[in-house]
């Protein structure tokens, strides 16, 4: 089964958009560092996505060293992304994420990175949500004033799902 790093971006996404549910629904593991839910979870809405079936990872000793390396390699990733990018390199998983300077560094270090609109092409693709969810998750989205996601590929999926 594929295992999917998520970084937090993709998990708010996927909640404005009432596309929690079907994203878990998919047949993905759903993995996020103990960091991760420790800073940015837990408090949040981490207890509803344990019973969706997050997991958290644990990181070992090297996997806290490699995401201490990528925080200062690049000091604009939260202590989080890097982490969750070392969970997904030193796996050899692959990662989510919504952040660009994440995504570039996952690219560099060769790390298999894709973001929501991935996984809601996944979603559609297996069929866990009617287009017509999938249309109104992705205008919610898309309304969200901290919204970053390309206008073009958000126009292209609602033309192709309505």
């Amino acid at each position: 089964m594929t295992v999917l790093v998520s970084d937090v971006s993709v998990l708010i996404d996927l909640e404005h958009g009432s596309l929690l549910e079907a994203a878990f629904r998919l047949p993905f593991k759903f993995v996020v560092p103990d960091v991760l839910y420790e800073l940015e979870l837990k408090t949040y809405n981490g207890p509803a996505l344990l019973e969706l079936g997050l997991i958290v990872a644990k990181m070992d000793g090297h996997g806290a060293a490699r995401g201490i390396h990528y925080r200062r390699q690049k000091p604009a990733l939260s202590l989080p992304d890097a982490f969750a990018l070392a969970l997904a390199a030193t796996n050899e998983w692959k990662l989510l994420t919504g952040d660009r300077a994440l995504r570039a560094l996952a690219v560099e270090e060769g790390v298999e990175c894709h973001g929501v609109l991935w996984l809601l092409d996944r979603i559609f693709e297996v069929g866990v949500a009617n287009p017509d969810v999938l249309c109104a998750g992705l205008r919610a989205i898309h309304a969200h004033p901290r919204c970053r996601l390309p206008e073009k590929e958000i126009a292209k999926r609602i033309a192709r799902w309505a």
